[in-house]
């Protein structure tokens, strides 16, 4: 039986909008609605220490272009429009950042549709795109070889758990972090208490789900049925122990059928190139290596209908992510393909990400942004890539969700 945690009358809220998670999405939420409608009162549950612990913190610090997404997803307006504003956040409260560009290098004769039809994606989006032949690949990427490549001049790279922290900093918000959430009692008439693991208890006239890794558990916590389950992805990657190999951002030309970008070169903000993300499944929702298994949390995966359809589906392409896992010189031969000159012995493990991946039951993999709505709630329930770079328009999108349920409540 679920354990009731009573909402107290009107008037006895401890604030308007209770936002869990304290990620850039959720962050972003927070932001966005004390500058839409100053004097809200809002608060912000995170159960970790401090914010942008988990797919905030542990990505690849690129901010994307759009490029890649479908014209007229969420994902292609956000990504656009949120690249720019992102660039100027970190201009305005000095976050380090750069705008650098990226490759799409085509190294196999079957990729070459792709990389144009990338072309022409990118145009739709209105994305400035520059076609190179091999020999033009040079001009940017001394080392790195292909047949051809697309250059994206508004890709950049940024220190997101800086942006994180600066937007905690600029809401305003009441940001309780080591608050996990166990306990959640939704009353349409009456409001959200929400129970945390020390016993504290947190009332407010609306609930936002920005939770991540565990936003399907969050939203069942309040009642509604978030119709997907989270499968944890678990992304790894290496270092680059001669980072004067690569100059700046370096992408494969991506697969359609699955939604990662397979494995490519980063150069971040602190001058280190990482190598990577592959996509293998993690036995645990923050499962950063194949030692962290929690069996409630595996079960649950296995349990999930879709799991095993994803699996059935997908299983060539998830071989080739689980050898490259289990295989630091399967990693380093996908590596070469774009960089040649790169060794085995050049590759330093560096710490790894987990993607939370909605799936449907019938095993499709949400592709787009994807936020649900319940009585006196909103979930965001899938946040894929480019969510950082999309926070600030995503944040105003949940904020405009969570205002309009205020102001009906």
């Amino acid at each position: 039986m679920r354990e009731v945690v009573h909402v107290r009358q009107q008037g006895a809220y401890d604030g308007d909008v209770l936002v869990v998670g304290g990620g850039i999405v959720g962050l972003s939420t927070a932001y966005a609605i004390t500058r839409a409608a100053p004097g809200t009162r809002v608060t912000v549950l995170e159960k970790e220490p401090g914010p942008a612990r988990h797919q905030t913190g542990r990505n690849s610090g690129v901010i994307h272009s759009g490029i890649y997404y479908r014209p007229g997803s969420l994902k292609a307006r956000y990504a656009v429009r949120g690249a720019a504003e992102m660039v100027k956040f970190c201009a305005e409260y000095g976050i380090a950042h750069a705008v650098t560009g990226k490759l799409i290098v085509a190294t196999d004769r079957d990729e070459l549709p792709r990389l144009h039809a990338l072309v022409q994606r990118g145009r739709e989006n209105g994305i400035p795109v520059r076609e190179l032949g091999a020999a033009q690949i040079a001009e940017y990427e001394p080392e790195v070889r292909g047949l051809a490549a697309i250059h994206v001049g508004t890709t950049g790279i940024c220190d997101y758990t800086a942006v994180a922290r600066q937007l905690a900093e600029a809401s305003g918000a009441d940001i309780r972090y080591g608050a996990r959430v166990v306990r959640i009692d939704r009353r349409p008439e009456r409001g959200v208490a929400v129970r945390l693991a020390d016993g504290g208890i947190v009332r407010a006239r609306v609930l936002v789900n920005c939770a991540g890794l565990y936003c399907d558990e969050i939203a069942r916590l309040t009642g509604d049925d978030p119709q997907v389950r989270i499968v944890p992805f678990r992304g790894e990657y290496y270092e680059l122990a001669r980072p004067e190999l690569v100059r700046g951002l370096v992408y494969p030309v991506p697969d359609p059928a699955f939604p990662f970008l397979g494995v490519h070169l980063t150069r971040g903000i602190d001058g280190g190139v990482h190598l990577g993300p592959n996509a293998v499944p993690a036995l645990a929702r923050e499962g950063y290596g194949w030692g962290v298994v929690r069996p409630r949390e595996a079960l649950a995966t296995v349990a999930w209908p879709g799991s095993w359809r994803i699996a059935r589906r997908h299983w060539r392409y998830g071989a080739g992510e689980l050898r490259r896992s289990l295989s630091k010189g399967a990693f380093t031969e996908a590596v070469r393909r774009m960089l040649p000159a790169v060794r085995e012995g050049d590759l330093v493990p560096a710490p790894a990400g987990v993607r939370a991946q909605a799936v449907l039951r019938d095993g499709t993999l949400v592709d787009d942004f994807l936020i649900k709505e319940g009585p006196r709630t909103v979930h965001v329930l899938n946040a894929p890539s480019p969510a950082a770079t999309a926070s600030l328009p995503i944040g105003r999108e949940v904020a405009r969700r969570a205002l309009a349920a205020l102001g009906a409540a």
